[in-house]
């Protein structure tokens, strides 16, 4: 038997190419699968980076153009999520407080927003619009106050502009597009009801908007296009008007066609939808709120308070769906708790800081938003397996973890742009091991769908 064994050793070393490892190693894979990657032409004038470590050890398995800063996209939510986890803790819950002011003359609504991005949204039970409403109006009820003279938005130290920088206009009248006021409501989105016509190039008209947007209106400019050609419409608010334009095509023979659209004005949408909920109750109330009170605060009395979901859940969603508000609206919230200000450009230097004092340079995080919907960010391969390492070894990790959707079999956050496709994550294989990578695609030509098939070929190779 020891001669057999023997002999076979022999052959596997004499044969040129042959070894006796019968099973070539992941970094081997990698290296093979990202070379015949980078050599197809959907490549020719692209750039890849590919960054994987051992999840245990921190040995880096391969990495190919990993300190190049690239376009990362949604992948620069896993980012996001670890730095909320972190700076605003496990516990977080958002609060929105609602107050009184009585006097002899008559009686003041004071709504006080803390930036929650769930308020209204269909995601949980509590949270949903007629459920919020019913708890302020019985709330309100309980007061003993028939009608409020003025109704009071509290603004203050939140920064009046709803649109960070570098995003683009096609992008942010549409719902992926809604940015965070300090009082948002059903996720800052409304649906537009379409009908088309029978014949390519036949004008669409708009049918409904769901809910009705308050103070806006908007016109069609859209066109009726070939069946299957599926939703091609955006909507363009401008800065300083009333009227949004649709512009693009929907596919022929639709008689209620839907697209989400981002509201213009969130505050104003609450506070009128909740005038009208308070109105069937009998409460009177005035046609527009202010945004200043003319009462000082500490005249009021909070008399109902509207709390959000755990940290927990809300990440579970901004991961899961992608959602750009609560990202945007995370970064707000990290500021305001850390510098008194929720200012966009706030809370990206907060959560640079945290990073760098974890070892991140700063000039692999050069981000400007939350949600990577900006073009602008760059971010390194490194950088985001650095983070995930961190995540990996917290205790809020479980949620983070439940929160990163399952794609092509392994635990990932994909990001989506024009010319731009990641996917940041982690990965069990068979044998027991476990990875850590990033892998991100800028520039690419050709179809989204054949890169993605090559993307998930190479990362097979942790399989």
């Amino acid at each position: 038997m020891r001669q057999v064994t023997l002999r076979l050793w022999l052959f596997f070393c004499c044969v040129p190419g042959l070894s006796p490892v019968y099973a070539q190693s992941v970094s081997g894979k990698l290296a093979a699968a990202f070379k015949t990657f980078r050599a197809d032409p959907q490549l020719r004038n692209g750039m890849a980076a590919l960054y994987v470590v051992d999840a245990r050890s921190g040995e880096v398995v391969f990495g190919e153009n990993e300190t190049t800063g690239l376009a990362p996209a949604s992948t620069l939510k896993v980012i996001t999520s670890a730095s909320a986890y972190e700076l605003l803790g496990k516990d977080f819950r958002y609060k929105t407080g609602f107050a009184y002011h009585k006097s002899a003359t008559g009686a003041s609504l004071l709504i006080l927003p803390g930036g929650d991005p769930t308020l209204g949204s269909w995601r949980w039970s509590d949270t949903k619009e007629d459920a919020v409403l019913a708890r302020i109006t019985q709330a309100v009820k309980n007061t003993g106050i028939k009608s409020f003279d003025t109704v009071v938005v509290d603004g203050s130290c939140w920064e009046a502009g709803t649109i960070p920088d570098g995003w683009l206009w096609q992008d942010i009248g549409n719902y992926y597009g809604a940015g965070p006021a300090k009082l948002n409501w059903r996720e800052n989105q409304f649906d537009v009801i379409l009908k088309s016509g029978k014949r390519i190039g036949d004008p669409v008209t708009i049918v409904d908007t769901q809910p009705a947007v308050s103070g806006y209106t908007l016109r069609s400019e859209l066109a009726s296009a070939a069946a299957g050609t599926g939703d091609q419409a955006y909507i363009y608010f401008p800065l300083n008007g009333a009227t949004g334009t649709i512009r693009g095509t929907i596919p022929v023979n639709q008689s209620r066609f839907s697209i989400s659209g981002a509201m213009p004005d969130a505050p104003g949408q609450f506070v009128s939808t909740l005038q009208d909920a308070l109105a069937k109750a009998g409460i009177k109330s005035p046609a527009t709120a202010t945004a200043a009170p003319r009462i000082p605060l500490s005249s009021y009395t909070t008399f109902h308070t509207v709390t959000s979901p755990p940290l927990d859940s809300i990440i579970y969603w901004f991961n899961r769906k992608s959602i750009n508000l609560y990202g945007e609206a995370l970064l707000k919230t990290i500021a305001y708790k850390g510098e008194r200000t929720g200012a966009t450009e706030a809370g990206v230097e907060l959560i640079k800081l945290y990073w760098k004092q974890q070892g991140i340079p700063e000039t692999e995080l050069n981000i400007v938003d939350g949600s990577g919907l900006s073009p602008l960010n760059r971010v390194t391969a490194q950088a985001q397996v650095s983070v995930l390492q961190h995540a990996r070894k917290q205790p809020w990790f479980g949620g983070f973890y439940a929160s990163l959707p399952v794609l092509n079999g392994m635990k990932m956050k994909s990001g989506t742009m024009h010319g731009v496709k990641g996917y940041s994550g982690y990965h069990r294989a068979k044998d027991g091991k476990e990875y850590i990578f990033s892998f991100v695609v800028n520039n690419y030509n050709g179809p989204a769908p054949s890169l993605v098939k090559k993307m998930y070929k190479v990362l097979d190779a942790l399989k």
